[in-house]
């Protein structure tokens, strides 16, 4: 494991989650999911040369599913994801903005909120796996924009029912600052872990292990 695929990681992950949370906690959330796919896409390109640019750890567990990730840096990546998503809330909430959430209660939509995630989850993994992992579309230059909009588009269209992680990092930040809080994780993290796996056997049925 190099640790400049932890340090990409890392930034990554990190800017992908303060710009949730300044739009979350600042009264601009009805432009959070343009705002994050737009800096997905860049963080993308940005990294996507030295560590994968995965930033989530169902990306992760997707990618490693579908064989184009060692077993040794799994663990590793999702450390380094989870401790940028953990920072990134901290010092958005205690600094730049200074307030915690309101706390989103899925309590009473928890089946149709794990089908959201799991929903946006698999959407997200499936365009990564194929335009990032494929041998088809090697050397291409639209992986990101396609990542960041697949991002965009689950989170206005599913937003409104989970909250729109599709990603375990950001729902363990929005835990951490209450805009949805640690009860609501385990729904998160279901949703989450379903979509990556159907996601990635989906795209081996399909695609072979090229």
């Amino acid at each position: 494991m190099k640790i400049k695929k932890l340090i990409a990681e890392f930034i990554g992950t990190f800017f992908l989650v303060c710009t949730i949370h300044i739009c979350a906690l600042n009264g601009t959330s009805q432009l959070m999911p343009m705002a994050a796919g737009l800096m997905l896409i860049a963080m993308v390109f940005a990294g996507g040369h030295i560590s994968g640019a995965h930033y989530n750890p169902a990306v992760t567990i997707a990618v490693f599913l579908r064989g184009k990730c060692s077993a040794a840096d799994v663990p590793a990546y999702i450390f380094s994801q989870l401790l940028a998503a953990s920072i990134a809330s901290l010092l958005v909430n205690s600094f730049l903005i200074n307030k915690m959430g309101a706390g989103l209660d899925l309590s009473t939509n928890a089946i149709q909120a794990i089908f959201a995630e799991a929903l946006g989850t698999f959407a997200l993994c499936w365009v990564v796996l194929n335009v990032a992992s494929s041998k088809d579309t090697e050397g291409n230059s639209f992986y990101g924009v396609a990542i960041g909009l697949a991002f965009a588009a689950c989170g206005f269209s599913l937003g409104g029912i989970s909250g729109g992680a599709f990603n375990p990092a950001i729902a363990f930040s929005l835990g951490i600052s209450q805009i949805s809080g640690f009860n609501n994780l385990w729904i998160y993290f279901v949703g989450e872990f379903i979509g990556a796996v159907l996601a990635a056997y989906v795209y081996l049925f399909i695609n072979g292990k090229d």
